[in-house]
């Protein structure tokens, strides 16, 4: 199953992690120089809740937190 939001569509992404080195030049060193770059993923915060739909029923659906907060769905008890 896809970590994807039901709602908003969202999903991971992918990203870096650069990890630099050295002395920068405000500081008075040389400056700082990339050293390795490791791919990661930026994963979305999703919570697995009961929505209530609009025909009265209830659904189980992944939900990212900002479409919880936002008030898009509506939980059903």
């Amino acid at each position: 199953m896809a970590r994807i939001c039901a709602i908003t569509g969202k999903r991971p992404v992918k990203g870096s992690r650069i990890h630099r080195k050295g002395q920068s030049k405000k500081s008075g060193g040389i400056g700082t120089h990339v050293t390795t770059i490791t791919p990661r993923k930026f994963r979305p915060n999703l919570q697995r809740i009961k929505v209530k739909l609009p025909n009265g029923g209830t659904k189980r659906m992944l939900v990212s937190v900002k479409a919880i907060k936002a008030g898009l769905v509506e939980k059903a008890v």
